[in-house]
């Protein structure tokens, strides 16, 4: 599985470092590299990240109270020169706290720990039926995964798109259905899209076509489609 990382911090040279050790470890992919809290909000708002190292002292939004504000947001490892912080880091559920300096050893551990986490939660969310369940204009639907083509997302609603019935909207988050889906099956090419494997015709530059709709790919999540396709 890759981690899509995304790295946030006031200093080039700690972003340089991070950058480094992220390019020493398999099955990591740098997203994005920022400066501040700003520029990493209008990433997480368009690119789907699992795993962001964020410094705490920087101008503007610190990041304690950018991790605040997130709802949903990625796994949070703290890096900072200052370990007076690591009580309140802890306190937001962060995976790992390093203090810089810090070598490719202990950064390796925190991703080690990450991803340890993000399987265990995928297993303990895997779907135990083949199929979804989904409430929509008053009713609950049972949803075979051989029929959902793909979701798009609305917020806090879900649009799918299946083979067998119109399309239904439902009040609910991409990422929480993405965690009952089976990733064999399903995998996001968008923050907005979720698309079935089986159900791709072709792709043609940042677009893939499905159910004869073109649906746009980021560019983070393009060689995992190219991939998928093969």
């Amino acid at each position: 599985m890759t981690l899509r990382v995304l790295i946030v911090d006031d200093e080039p040279l700690a972003r340089r470092v991070l950058e480094k050790y992220a390019g020493q470890t398999v099955g990591l992919e740098v997203v994005a590299s920022c400066s501040d809290a700003e520029q990493a909000g209008k990433v997480l708002a368009e690119t789907e990240v699992d795993l962001m190292f964020l410094d705490i002292r920087m101008p503007g939004l610190d990041g304690i109270e950018f991790a605040r504000t997130m709802v949903d947001g990625p796994m949070i490892v703290f890096v900072t020169a200052f370990p007076e912080h690591a009580a309140e880091g802890f306190e937001l559920e962060a995976v790992d706290y390093l203090v810089k300096p810090f070598g490719y050893e202990r950064f390796e551990r925190a991703v080690r720990k990450a991803r340890y986490l993000l399987e265990v939660e995928a297993k303990h969310l895997a779907p135990a039926d083949p199929v979804l369940l989904i409430k929509a204009d008053k009713k609950l639907y049972r949803l075979p995964y051989n029929t959902i083509l793909y979701l798009e997302g609305y917020g806090d609603y879900v649009k799918l798109y299946t083979t067998r019935t119109k399309p239904l909207l439902t009040k609910d988050t991409l990422k929480r259905l993405e965690t009952q889906m089976p990733a064999d099956l399903f995998f996001r090419i968008h923050r907005s899209y979720i698309i079935a494997v089986q159900a791709i015709q072709y792709m043609e530059g940042n677009h893939v076509c499905v159910n004869d709709q073109l649906l746009p790919v980021s560019e983070s999540h393009r060689k995992e489609v190219i991939e998928r396709m093969g």
